[in-house]
């Protein structure tokens, strides 16, 4: 009775696994007589990666400190520590030192995308997706893409607090948006570099090092605190010609309701050429290294 059981039990399982193997001519048609997937185009790919950028902050989101925590001291930081000193109380200097810290804060923030870079060419990540049907640099424009996103909540967050202790932009809802949309550009622009370093170098501490001794002096030698009439004339010079002084002087004008095309079509020149010559110089590493 028991062998009789086992053997139905056996032709059970071979009629199920006869059942559930594909055919040859199945598998041939689902792997041949199929149309591919058409590529995704640059646009589609470069939102893609910079969803996956997104994401990365909602796993992990001790990263949104550096776009909350630190704008806020920076704007509460310098505008009570210098304020009476310099303009003889808060409300007065917030309104020049605002748009300034503002551009400060996010040119600093974006060296954190050099660190992002690295970090994921330590993981072997980079190397799957140098294997895919995609636009190139798409992992790089999807970086940037997602901190654009952290560029403007910084920015916001920074603007609230300024109001609240005393900032009034007289250039209203179309100032503010026109200041933040040179700030970003040039924020987007002066990513590349950082994205250079983050192939080029071998970790993220190295990263981090060489963006402080850029960021530093760059930001703090430029018109973000003090009128640079007061300096002298070698520093004056290098001020009046940094790339950081002339957006902050774009964001700070056109928020007071100006329209400094000058400054303006400086800032729009020095992003044009930090995105020409630090894109150019990171799709080469990319693709060599």
């Amino acid at each position: 009775m028991t062998t009789g059981t086992e053997a139905a039990n056996a032709d059970a399982n071979d009629i199920e696994l006869t059942l559930a193997t594909p055919k040859r001519e199945d598998l041939a048609a689902l792997l041949v007589d199929k149309d591919r997937p058409p590529r995704p185009g640059a646009l589609s790919a470069s939102l893609t990666f910079g969803w996956r950028a997104m994401l990365k902050i909602k796993h992990v989101p001790e990263q949104l400190f550096d776009v909350t925590a630190f704008p806020i001291m920076m704007v509460l930081m310098y505008a009570y520590l210098f304020g009476g000193a310099l303009a003889g109380s808060v409300s007065a200097y917030i309104q020049f030192l605002l748009p300034g810290i503002l551009v400060m804060s996010v040119v600093m923030i974006t060296m954190y995308t050099g660190v992002a870079v690295n970090t994921d060419i330590e993981k072997g990540v980079f190397d799957r997706f140098r294997t895919l049907p995609i636009w190139r640099p798409a992992p790089m424009v999807g970086y940037l893409l997602g901190d654009l996103v952290r560029y403007v909540i910084a920015s916001l967050v920074m603007l609230a607090v300024g109001m609240v202790i005393g900032y009034r932009p007289h250039g209203g809802p179309l100032g503010i948006l026109a200041g933040l949309a040179v700030l970003l550009v040039f924020a987007f622009s002066f990513s590349w570099l950082w994205t250079m370093f983050g192939l080029l170098l071998r970790s993220e501490k190295s990263v981090m090092g060489v963006s402080m001794m850029v960021i530093f002096p760059l930001t703090f030698l430029s018109n973000v605190f003090v009128d640079p009439k007061t300096m002298p004339g070698w520093l004056q010079a290098f001020v009046d010609n940094s790339p950081v002084s002339h957006v902050a002087t774009a964001v700070r004008e056109l928020m007071a309701g100006n329209w400094p095309a000058a400054h303006i079509g400086w800032s729009l020149g020095w992003s044009a050429a930090l995105l020409t010559i630090f894109g150019a110089v990171t799709m080469h590493l990319y693709n060599q290294k």
